[in-house]
């Protein structure tokens, strides 16, 4: 699928751990301001990619990566591009909620102060909160724990210290898989409204979530090699999400989508 005017873009890339080629040939163009969801089995290599996005990848000795991945046009793998002023316009949510042994508002800060915010912090706060719906319910509180707040909550605060720091594009590698089904729904009303500012890509197991909450969705398999019993990730297809789970053009997406394996 091409997209016009990509915010990223993988060209032919291919990742590396080692001798082991774990990501092939990749082609995948980031639309600006929507939800792209990542799906298909394990071991295809979703996290992979999602990774590659911010280079958080780097921090494996034995990774490596050929072909390009581009930003704005920039390819974020070029010498002289530092890993860490990528990681600030391109933030990450993990799968389990992080809050740091801090109270709620120096969470929320600490990417702020540690990029020497200029402006006003309070408000900054504040205005995380809530974009990540979680202002009013904890306003009173700021000077609490992260830690005393319940799964949900806690990874909500985790999405507001991702945007105080106010980068373009969060990267989501399954923010729901450990929360119940309501502060699922929150995080999943969280993504559909954060879009307006931000470019969201999330990976999930869940493909009613996908169909809820993503306008693409990128549908990646594996191919098992010989070459050591390992397997070979690589995007089948991609396409808006309501052509991938309504009329896929290929057979493995329809079986996939439906249930048939996975």
């Amino acid at each position: 699928m091409q997209v016009i005017d990509p915010i990223l873009k993988a060209e032919n890339v291919n990742i590396f751990y080692g001798s082991y080629r774990a990501v092939r040939d990749l082609y995948l163009d980031i639309p600006k301001n929507k939800v792209t969801a990542f799906i298909g089995p394990s071991g295809c290599g979703k996290s992979t990619v999602l990774r590659c996005f911010n280079r958080l990848n780097d921090l494996i000795e034995v990774f490596r990566l050929e072909g390009a991945v581009t930003y704005h046009g920039t390819n974020l793998y070029a010498k002289d591009i530092d890993s860490i002023e990528v990681r600030k316009r391109i933030g990450m949510v993990f799968q389990k909620a992080n809050p740091f042994p801090k109270s709620i508002y120096d969470n929320v800060a600490y990417g702020a102060r540690i990029n020497k915010y200029q402006g006003n912090m309070d408000e900054l706060v504040e205005t995380s909160l809530r974009r990540a719906a979680l202002w009013d319910e904890v306003k009173d509180k700021l000077k609490a724990s992260g830690f005393s707040l319940s799964g949900g909550q806690q990874q909500r605060l985790c999405i507001a210290r991702t945007i105080a720091a106010q980068p373009e594009i969060v990267l989501m590698d399954e923010p729901c898989s450990a929360l119940d089904p309501i502060s699922t729904v929150k995080v999943e009303e969280l993504m559909r409204e954060l879009k307006e500012n931000y470019t969201i890509i999330i990976v999930t197991h869940n493909m009613q979530q996908a169909t809820r909450v993503a306008d693409y969705t990128a549908f990646f398999n594996a191919e098992v090699t010989k070459d050591k019993g390992g397997k070979i990730g690589y995007l089948c297809e991609y396409d808006d999400t309501k052509v991938i789970f309504g009329s896929p053009r290929e057979k493995i997406t329809q079986d996939y989508v439906s249930g048939r394996f996975g």
